[in-house]
């Protein structure tokens, strides 16, 4: 029997279902999936971006129910301190817990011009200047951290609770052809190597729902 349930939406459209389940991978917690349908009223409008929805992630774990994407970061660090989803040294870890809390909040232009769509490719598109004042926002973060830490994650050789929360806007990067220089290229091709993302990748794949105004050639 497994310990801890996920439920979580669709693998292709869902950055923040993603967030949770890379979280729960770090921590090393034994989880099993439960899928809340894109065709719920409430779990559409979080997919569209028109509501935090509490309905994903939600980590279910005995009569723990914790449903913000930090907030199951922080549980699952106290629960599994050896799992080290926070880097060990102070400076670090003040720079991994702000730049998570800048991702959970912030960026709304990158969010809304380029929504999470794994299954979709637009070679050449064209981004709007709020959304590239992200994304460079999220290049200089990237690269202040590769630098200073060495790489190939943000900081240093493990995965980190700032690579769960990051790791959506490299899918937006491939998906919208996003162009980076070479230090951030390396970093969004680390992310797209590592196991639980393959993982995730490969199951988005043989998803069969598809949402139509996430599906439009825009």
């Amino acid at each position: 029997m497994t310990e801890a349930t996920l439920l979580i939406s669709s693998k292709n459209y869902s950055s923040w279902s993603l967030r949770g389940y890379l979280l729960a991978k770090l921590s090393g917690i034994d989880f099993a999936e439960e899928r809340v349908s894109p065709d719920d009223p409430r779990a559409k409008e979080e997919l569209l971006m028109r509501t935090s929805s509490i309905l994903v992630p939600c980590l279910i774990h005995g009569e723990v129910t914790v449903w913000d994407t930090l907030a199951i970061a922080e549980y699952l660090n106290e629960l599994f301190p050896e799992a080290q989803m926070l880097p060990a040294e102070k400076i670090a870890r003040a720079r991994c817990r702000s730049i998570s809390g800048e991702m959970h909040s912030g960026f709304a232009a990158l969010r809304s011009s380029l929504p999470m769509n794994l299954r979709f490719r637009k070679p050449g598109f064209t981004v709007w200047s709020s959304a590239q004042a992200d994304i460079d926002r999220v290049t200089t973060v990237w690269t202040d951290c590769l630098t200073a830490w060495k790489g190939p994650f943000l900081f240093g050789r493990r995965p980190t609770i700032a690579d769960a929360m990051y790791a959506p806007v490299v899918t937006r990067f491939l998906s919208y052809d996003v162009t980076v220089g070479p230090v951030c290229q390396d970093y969004c091709d680390t992310i797209m190597k590592w196991g639980p993302m393959k993982e995730w990748v490969a199951d988005s794949r043989e998803e069969p729902q598809e949402i139509i105004e996430l599906d439009l050639d825009f």
